[in-house]
């Protein structure tokens, strides 16, 4: 069987099984069997795969996924996370569009914790959106920040997606994450401009209101009570892996001690709160499980069958230069993400694209990075970008898609904009990890 043909049994047999409605890690396994029959000698074939795809979930670098997420669980469901939003959104006072400000900033934090752009997108445009419409907010003020925190959630550590990201592809968990770092910080800067710029062209989109006047003390009260003791945790975690000081594992732990012990501080521990906490992480934790398992016996099946070999060669016979091979992979993960979601994507294309990637001589972080922003842009993608429909699911009722899509378009041009400083000057993603 040629290398094509092999191709298209393995990936024609996972989009099938996804299309009529199997989880995404059943389908993978379902279709691994399959192809283990076919390519690697039946019974014998199968076992051997599963033996191989058992022996890789045993690995330190997927600790950290469990609990980076229970950290957002805990975050959320005691709520410490709304204590910070309610903080942030009373210290910025009559700053025109403060509240777009406090999206953005309140929830970035809350996304990167949480790992999830789609249920974080769900969770601030219910909380937020009705606030910012009763105050008068016009659409674009309201949906956009809440699109745009996708982006500097999956770049910004701690990201659970990264480190599952960098699990698949077998690159430094520690170094993609600290490479987000400055990344991020660009990105959410870009964001404010473009908030601050639609203020000053229409003071209209986001009126002003009368807000509490505080004082010095009970600013500095709000400070140093609802806001800094939890962004310190993500801080001080960033510094002790940057500083080589800790691993991501032992970072993820301290940091789910840290939420806890905030937790009990500010006397929000229920057990009401923790079992939820633990079953959120849990739920997560199991699917990111066997979507290694899927992965690992994928990329074997590839390799056996000779698909991913062949496809290198195919891909590498075009005289095109690296920069636009990068282009052809960014604009396959954009068509992707109309139609699934971000780990189904990782699944599908990570087995192939790091080897090509790796025979392009592409730095294995900056393309990690590349790749992420690559995935969380595909969400908000007209017209057919899951994170649009999740918006329409929880906005107004007179919201329209037309609405969400010139909300999204300023916050997608952001990340494009990072994405070309990225590919020009790539020192932006691995000066920090180079440290």
């Amino acid at each position: 069987m040629e290398w094509f043909e092999s191709l298209a049994l393995l990936l024609g047999s996972i989009l099938l099984l996804m299309a009529i409605g199997m989880p995404v890690a059943l389908a993978f396994l379902a279709a691994n069997i399959v192809g283990a029959w076919f390519f690697m000698g039946g019974a014998k074939g199968i076992t051997l795969l599963l033996n191989n795809g058992f022996g890789g979930l045993p690995n330190y670098a997927l600790v950290p996924i469990p609990l980076f997420l229970l950290m957002g669980e805990v975050f959320f469901h005691t709520g410490l996370g709304a204590r910070m939003f309610n903080a942030i959104d009373r210290l910025l006072g009559k700053l025109p569009g403060r509240l777009s400000y406090v999206t953005v900033l309140g929830g970035t934090a809350f996304s990167t914790l949480s790992g999830s752009s789609m249920g974080s997108t769900a969770l601030l445009g219910s909380l937020m959106v009705p606030e910012m419409t009763t105050r008068g907010y016009k659409k674009h003020m309201s949906i956009g920040p809440i699109l745009g925190t996708g982006g500097l959630a999956i770049i910004i550590p701690p990201s659970a997606l990264a480190v599952l990201l960098a699990t698949l592809a077998r690159i430094d968990v520690g170094a993609l994450l600290i490479a987000g770092i400055l990344p991020g910080l660009i990105l959410a800067s870009l964001y404010v401009g473009v908030i601050y710029l639609q203020t000053r062209i229409d003071p209209t989109a986001a009126p002003a209101y009368e807000v509490e006047t505080l004082t010095l003390g009970h600013k500095l009260r709000l400070l140093f009570g609802d806001v800094v003791p939890m962004l310190s945790i993500m801080v001080l975690i960033v510094i002790g892996m940057v500083g080589g000081l800790i691993t991501p594992s032992e970072a993820a732990a301290f940091g789910a001690l840290g939420v806890l012990i905030l937790a009990i501080l500010f006397r929000c521990l229920t057990w009401e709160a923790m079992k939820k906490s633990v079953v959120g992480a849990l739920r997560v934790t199991l699917m990111a499980y066997l979507i290694v398992f899927g992965s690992a016996t994928f990329s074997q099946l590839l390799a056996f069958s000779g698909a991913s070999s062949g496809l290198i060669r195919w891909a590498t016979s075009f005289d095109l230069a690296p920069v636009a091979m990068l282009m052809v992979m960014f604009c396959v993960l954009l068509l992707l993400g109309m139609f699934m979601e971000q780990i189904s994507m990782m699944l599908l294309t990570v087995p192939i694209f790091f080897p090509l990637a790796a025979s392009l001589g592409f730095d294995p972080i900056w393309f990690a990075l590349i790749i992420l922003l690559a995935l969380e842009i595909s969400f908000t993608t007209p017209p057919f970008g899951l994170l649009l429909f999740v918006m329409k699911g929880v906005a107004p009722k007179d919201t329209t898609m037309r609405d969400i899509y010139v909300s999204a378009f300023p916050y997608m041009g952001c990340s494009m904009l990072l994405v070309a400083l990225l590919i020009l000057f790539p020192k932006i993603a691995l000066w920090l990890p180079g440290l």
